[in-house]
């Protein structure tokens, strides 16, 4: 017998006394999986399509299913942030001929939507099949699946309206993705000794510092000095797609936590603003400590969105305490209630601060939001 032989005929006796121990050590404790539990949960596809099932569908059929199941979450094109970030957008007919998205090159987009960065359509097909829909993961038919990842196509613009998606077809359809030349092995961190091998050394090396450790350790959410500005000051740039921090799934839909208890209908309109009541306005002086009040906003990601001279994603501290001078009981009430309208379509979702850090904002802004 051969060396190799010798090998594997080892390594076998060695399994099945591994086996045996286990069924020893803990008698009537589990069992083998069958085959048909096995197959159930190995249903992952690889980017050179290994494990896709065979199965076509249409863009109608997606289109079907789309709406019945996925729209609710995703907007009826894909272009939905109110929930989830935007599938579908950001993508060109000469991204479809290069392979490379432009837009992922600019540093002013103000998104990234899952079109202009998927590099492999097999991610795609199996994420829909294995999690989607989202309250019933693993629910559609393998038809569906094929159907609702060739509606996306046809939204993106990389397959024809009367397409037919299918495991025959998927391979010249992943020589259409926008993003398809995106994805690169230079920095050799990729698993698998294949990839690795062609990628060479990797980017990053490191040895180990073990001198002039700092003693008393300092754990904080902050920026150190040398990091300050690195990308541009963070108070200007804007996210013209909107705000994408997904709903409140705490409170029921449609009614934000703290609205009834501020007074303020669920939708009202309004800009991220504060609190405190037209009646504290005198009351408290130390509430409308501007220093307190960042501190405040900075804290709770206000700042995201609002700037205290120009607007971000919504108005900017000035307007907002010029256009509600002495309206503390209004803006406490906005704060907490949210809205969309008065300075916009972008959407303020509910706040969920503490009632003293409400008044020490909404106080601030009513008396002049002075800097």
């Amino acid at each position: 017998m051969s060396s190799s032989r010798k090998l594997v005929a080892a390594l076998a006796l060695t399994g099945l006394s591994v086996a045996a121990f286990a069924q020893d050590a803990f008698p009537g404790i589990g069992r083998n999986a069958t085959p048909k539990e096995v197959a159930a949960w190995d249903i992952d596809v690889r980017p050179d399509f290994k494990g896709l099932p065979p199965g076509s569908g249409s863009v109608a059929k997606g289109q079907d299913v789309w709406e019945a199941k996925c729209a609710s979450c995703h907007g009826v094109f894909g272009e939905s942030n109110s929930v989830f970030n935007p599938i579908v957008g950001g993508t060109s007919a000469q991204d479809v001929k290069t392979g490379r998205v432009a837009m992922l090159r600019r540093t002013d987009y103000p998104g990234r939507t899952t079109f202009m960065k998927l590099s492999s359509l097999s991610t795609l097909w199996d994420y829909i099949n294995r999690a989607m829909p989202w309250n019933q993961p693993k629910s559609l038919s393998t038809e569906e699946v094929y159907a609702v990842t060739a509606y996306l196509l046809n939204l993106a613009d990389i397959v024809p309206a009367d397409f037919t998606l299918s495991d025959r077809n998927v391979r010249e359809v992943q020589q259409r993705l926008p993003n398809r030349n995106g994805m690169t092995l230079d920095h050799a961190m990729w698993p698998g000794k294949e990839l690795a091998a062609r990628a060479g050394k990797p980017d990053v090396t490191a040895t180990a510092c073990m001198k002039d450790c700092a003693t008393e350790p300092k754990v904080a959410s902050l920026l150190p000095p040398f990091a300050r500005n690195a990308h541009g000051n963070l108070a200007e740039q804007n996210r013209l797609v909107g705000p994408q921090r997904g709903v409140n799934t705490a409170a029921p839909a449609g009614k934000p936590p703290a609205a009834a208890a501020a007074g303020v209908p669920a939708g009202a309109a309004g800009a991220v603003v504060a609190t405190a009541s037209a009646a504290t306005k005198a009351a408290g002086a130390a509430s409308h400590d501007a220093a307190a009040v960042t501190a405040i906003t900075q804290k709770n990601n206000c700042t995201a969105c609002h700037a205290p001279d120009k607007r971000v994603v919504g108005p900017s501290w000035a307007e907002i305490a010029k256009k509600h001078e002495g309206k503390a009981d209004y803006l406490a009430g906005k704060i907490r209630a949210g809205g969309a309208g008065v300075w916009g379509a972008i959407p303020m979702p509910p706040q969920t601060l503490a009632d003293e850090d409400v008044k020490r904002i909404a106080g601030w802004l009513a008396a002049g939001a002075a800097q």
